[in-house]
């Protein structure tokens, strides 16, 4: 280092004196030393801080260097020896300590300055024992990750060959994952970084591939290839090295998406996005980078929307902090891996198409659920590669499935051992003078040395320095986050109602590691979920008498699911709200719940409704299938849908060919209803009050199964909740078997379903039999003769033969004493709920049918048939019903989603969206929900 520079870099002429005074000493007795300690972090470390022209460099500065003996690193001794350093086991001579990883805790020695990457700065837990012993033993640390010039840069960093070395292996992998996919690419030539003596070496072979890629030798049938370099810094700049050993063609961010559809071939394409393409103020205006830098919570990233719809491979060298916002995040990249629509690209069963754009992901940065959210965990040098499944949210070894290709190495530039020592210790060596004066352990204040270096020391003298006190409240607030989850390592949900639909739920969530409460008015239903499922605890509380306990219960659980009648959601949902914790519910999204969506959105919490059966999986399968049709160009012209709950055929042997798993005064309330719907461009209604039996009509698909089916609530709004504004028909019905209809019709007749209070039905007035309360419906004496009171039924029901069988089978003109339940529903539900109850061996089913016309760009149209048939467990003890699976399995799921971040939305969410739809589709095909599709071609 010369006078002149050494003046240039310190600021005052009396600093400058007093150090090259303190310079002038090294020929003295008392020279000054530093050692260079053996690496011990990684089999395949083999850096090390400074080369051996660095120590032949300080050598002749008057600078002893003790290098602690080693055969891993790249540099042999031999040729430190000859540069004149001095090998020994024994470091204690020196006064600075110089490594490249942590250093373990007993072999740290009291008293002494070390210079590392402690990865300390956030306070992360896995090191905070090392920062412990730094301090007991009054080690003055220096973190090369905060040596930072006065923008706040890093001046002393492997970041370029981290990107030279990210890139080759992505590269590498590139080849490996297109040719799972069926095309063998000239990537193939490229191997894996670590496999190279030099980065020169891996330049040749890339060039070699840009030459075949140059010569047209990229499949035309996989597209353009766009690589998107993630932030501008020394890592990314170290990737467009190599990079642009391809033909390349770099574009700006703006242009991406044009290069993506109409882009050649016969080159590859890059973009290099910095913060201002992509951060935007949250309240508008323009992108500030000090604002940044202080408050990033301020700003969103458009990064998933804007740049990575058109990536190929994204290389990402930007450093995060635990509130910047996220480039990608879990839900995002579940949009990012749907099946690219690209038909202007030839393809074959032998040279097929991409089945997305985004491909690989290098996360340089490996920084694990952080600016690339769904990346979980680094890979190594040894299995580089893992490919992420989004709908899944799984990772594994391969190259073959679905997903993206991850490579996210953390000691990444350790493949390329010799160039990133050299490249390394170029950037360290100006800073030593710096760090052997920090190790003269005076107090920082008294120390001569540059402001850069006295900014890096995170401890010294057994405290943690100013500009680091804040690592102590950044643990203390880890550790109590640590500490709560210690109390139970696994997430916690709260389980409303422990009904028969509840186990199928319970069952999928402690089998996913998931602790749950099941809380219900029942012990009886609580004890037997509990003794049949691990992890599961039972709670007795009654919702309709005091909802505190329930609110301290929501409070301590990380989300709640509900699944209690309707009318208790919005009471739950303002309890989760108020305690910021997110609810999932399978009932439909009513008025009442849809008001508290703002206040759901302000308060950061999710509520997701409707995903159950119906609604649930219906909305599921529709949108697929409107999702693939909008994929090809097709339009959405109908939209006729079907679900009903039955008994198995061979057990719907009664007046309703019906039977109950649970309380029937949802079904009996359903006969009184309203319907809506759109025919042929004309909105169709029934009044509510019975008449929607009337309006039943025969079913001819799945003809074995004898179906009738009659419209369901309002059709008409599915017309924009679908998004399907073309649609002339749109119709969602519900399934009986023939002659349920022509049953129920009696009991509307005979106002069986009416909810209004009945002083002869008061729970505590005298005993009375159905035939002397059916003598009351008709105005006869009660104890009129049975064939008196049967012709008087028979003439109020019209003489309807079938309506007056059913009547008399259900039993309603019996000497029967009734279990009074206050009005005529409450008595009929609980009536039913015993006569058409499942028996031992009895089990039932869902139907569900999907018809969807679907017109195309050349005027085809075809009718997509979606048919989903679930029986329910023999077993009653070992399975379940199948309204319990499709009810309990869907809301697990959505939960778990939630739980697991792939659900981020906040406020009133429903299943509409492909990053919700399709993993739920998948993971109910786990649970042998799976349905079945033809197709019929319409002239």
């Amino acid at each position: 280092m010369t006078l002149s520079s050494l003046l240039r870099r310190y600021s005052s002429p009396v600093f400058s004196t007093k150090r090259l005074v303190s310079m002038s000493q090294y020929g003295s007795s008392k020279k000054p030393t530093l050692a260079i300690r053996r690496e011990d972090n990684s089999v395949w470390e083999r850096r090390a801080p400074l080369s051996p022209g660095d120590v032949r460099h300080l050598v002749k500065q008057n600078i002893d260097v003790i290098l602690q003996p080693s055969n891993r690193r790249s540099y042999s001794m031999e040729e430190y020896r000859q540069a004149g350093a001095k090998i020994d086991e024994d470091l204690s001579a020196a006064s600075l300590v110089l490594g490249v990883k942590q250093v373990p805790i007993d072999l740290l020695m009291p008293d002494k300055t070390y210079a590392f990457f402690s990865h300390t700065i956030k306070a992360q837990e896995a090191n905070m024992s090392l920062l412990d012993a730094i301090l007991e033993k009054n080690v003055r640390l220096i973190d090369y990750e905060k040596i930072c010039d006065e923008k706040g840069l890093r001046t002393v960093a492997f970041g370029k060959y981290a990107g030279v070395a990210g890139m080759i292996n992505i590269l590498h992998g590139l080849g490996l994952r297109l040719l799972a996919l069926g095309h063998h690419t000239p990537f193939m030539y490229v191997g894996p970084t670590h496999n190279y003596r030099t980065s020169e070496l891996a330049r040749q072979a890339i060039r070699e591939a840009g030459y075949q890629i140059s010569l047209g030798m990229l499949p035309q049938s996989i597209g353009p290839l766009t690589f998107v370099f993630a932030g501008a810094g020394n890592v990314s700049q170290g990737a467009q090295e190599v990079f642009r050993e391809l033909p390349v063609e770099f574009v700006d961010p703006q242009h991406l998406s044009k290069v993506a559809e109409r882009g050649a071939t016969n080159k590859v394409y890059g973009c290099v996005v910095d913060m201002e393409d992509h951060l935007v103020r949250k309240n508008g205006g323009p992108f500030n980078f000090q604002e940044f830098q202080a408050h990033p919570e301020r700003y969103a990233s458009n990064f998933s929307r804007l740049i990575a719809p058109y990536a190929s491979v994204i290389i990402n060298g930007i450093y995060y902090a635990p509130n910047d916002p996220r480039l990608i995040s879990i839900p995002n990249c579940k949009e990012l891996l749907q099946p690219s629509n690209m038909p202007w690209l030839p393809s074959s069963p032998g040279c097929p198409r991409l089945p997305h754009r985004l491909l690989a992901l290098c996360d340089i940065s490996a920084d694990p659920g952080g600016a690339m959210e769904f990346m979980q965990s680094c890979t190594t040098i040894d299995h580089p590669f893992i490919l992420y499944d989004a709908e899944s949210n799984t990772s594994k070894e391969s190259f073959s499935g679905p997903g993206i290709l991850i490579c996210s190495i953390d000691n990444m530039p350790a493949q390329l051992p010799q160039e990133s020592t050299n490249y390394f210790g170029s950037l360290l060596r100006p800073y030593v003078d710096d760090m052997l004066a920090l190790a003269e352990m005076k107090p920082l204040e008294q120390t001569l040395c540059s402001q850069d270096a006295k900014n890096a020391v995170i401890a010294s003298h057994g405290k943690l320095t100013p500009n680091f006190e804040y690592i102590a409240d950044l643990r203390a607030e880890n550790r109590a986050k640590h500490s709560k989850r210690l109390e139970s390592s696994m997430k916690k949900v709260l389980v409303l109602g422990a009904g028969y639909v509840s186990a199928p739920c319970v069952q999928y969530l402690t089998d996913e590691g998931v602790a749950v409460t099941v809380a219900s008015a029942l012990q009886h239903e609580v004890d037997a979920l509990a003794s049949r499922f691990q992890n599961t605890t039972p709670v007795l509380m009654d919702m309709k008498k005091d909802m505190e306990p329930i609110e301290k219960m929501i409070a301590d659980h990380d989300l709640t699911i509900s699944l209690l009648p309707y009318a208790f959601h919005p009471q739950i949902a303002e309890m989760c709200i108020k305690h910021k914790r997110d609810m999932v519910t399978a009932s439909y999204l009513s008025p009442q719940m849809s008001e508290l969506h703002r206040a759901a959105m302000d308060a950061g919490v999710t509520i997701v409704n409707e995903v159950g059966v119906d609604p649930g999986i219906d909305h599921l399968l529709a949108m697929d299938c409107f999702r693939e049709a909008d994929q090809r160009g097709g339009k959405i012209e109908s939209f006729v849908s079907w679900c009903g709950g039955l008994p198995a055929a061979d057990f719907s042997a009664n007046p309703l060919r019906y039977r109950f798993s649970w309380s029937p005064k949802g079904v009996l309330n359903n006969l009184k209803a309203g319907a809506k719907w759109l025919d042929n461009n004309e909105v169709q209604e029934i009044a509510a009050g019975g008449d929607l039996l009337y309006n039943a009509k025969n079913l001819d698909f799945l003809p074995g199964f004898n179906l009738e089916g009659f419209p369901n609530r309002d059709s008409t709004a599915y017309r924009s909740i679908y998004g399907i504004e073309d649609a002339h028909t749109i119709l969602r019905g519900t399934l009986r078997f023939k002659g349920f209809s022509d049953a129920a019709k009696a009991l509307v007749a005979l106002r069986l379903t009416e909810d209004g209070e009945i002083p002869s039905l008061h729970p505590k007035g005298p005993s009375i039999t159905w035939k002397e309360f059916i003598c009351d419906k008709l105005g006869l004496a009660r104890d009129v003769m049975f064939e008196t009171a049967k012709d008087k039924l028979a003439e109020t029901l019209g003489h309807d033969e079938v309506q007056l069988r059913a009547i008399l089978q259900l039993g309603l003109l019996s000497d029967e004493e009734i279990d009074k339940k206050g009005t005529s529903i409450d008595t009929v539900s609980n009536y039913l709920n015993k006569k058409l109850a499942y028996g031992d061996k009895e089990y039932d089913m869902i139907i569900m049918r999907h018809d969807v016309g679907i017109r195309w760009p050349d005027g085809k149209r075809d009718m997509h048939h979606i048919d989903l048939v679930v029986y329910g467990d023999q077993d009653h003890e070992g399975g379940f019903s199948a309204m319990a699976k499709t009810v309990g399995y869907p809301t697990a799921i959505a939960a778990k989603m939630v739980l697991e971040g792939e659900i981020q939305r906040h406020g009133m969410v429903l299943p509409l969206t492909s990053d919700i739809y399709r993993p739920m589709i998948k993971r109910l095909q786990c649970k042998r929900i799976k349905s079945r599709v033809h197709v019929t071609h319409l002239h």
